[in-house]
C-alpha cells in the first residue's frame, strides 16, 4: 500500500520519498537482474531528498540539483552544523546522473553499493534526528 500523500511543500512528502528510495536501494539487490549502480542512484536520491526535506523544514529555498555538496553547503550557510559522516555522503553525487547510463562509468561493485547505502542511511538518520529535535 502506498504511503499517505502530502503537498509537495510538506517535508513529510519528501521523507516519504526518502523512505521509498532507501527501501529500493536496500532491497533491490535481492532482485535478480538489477544493476548495483541503479541501486546506488536510489541511495543518492534518498540522501538528496532527505537534505531537501531539512532545507524545506527550515524554510530555505534550494535549487533543483543532485549535488549533495551544494545542498550541504546551503545548510551550513544557514547555520547548520553538518557532521563529517554526513559530508562523506557527498560522494553519492557521482551516482546521480552518469552511473545511470551505459558506458559513462564503470559498473558499481558490491562494496561500492554497500558503502552507498550506508552513506544514505547516515544522512537519513541525521536529518530525521534534526527534524525531531526541531519539532520538540
Amino acid at each position: 500500500m502506498p504511503p499517505e500523500r502530502f503537498p509537495p511543500d510538506d517535508p513529510r512528502e519528501w521523507l516519504s520519498r526518502v523512505r521509498s528510495s532507501l527501501l529500493i536501494a536496500r532491497e533491490g539487490s535481492r532482485v535478480e537482474g538489477v544493476y548495483l549502480e541503479d541501486l546506488c542512484f536510489e541511495a543518492q536520491q534518498a540522501a538528496e531528498k532527505a537534505l531537501k526535506a531539512l532545507l524545506l523544514h527550515r524554510g530555505i529555498r534550494f535549487p533543483h540539483v543532485h549535488d549533495l555538496a551544494r545542498l550541504v553547503s546551503l545548510l551550513e550557510q544557514h547555520g547548520e552544523t553538518v557532521p563529517e559522516s554526513v559530508r562523506e555522503a557527498e560522494e553519492l553525487t557521482k551516482y546521480a546522473v552518469a552511473a545511470r547510463y551505459p558506458g559513462l562509468t564503470e559498473p558499481a561493485s558490491r562494496a561500492e553499493y554497500e558503502t552507498a547505502v550506508r552513506a544514505a542511511e547516515t544522512v537519513v538518520e541525521w536529518v530525521g534526528a534534526n527534524l525531531r529535535e526541531r519539532d520538540s
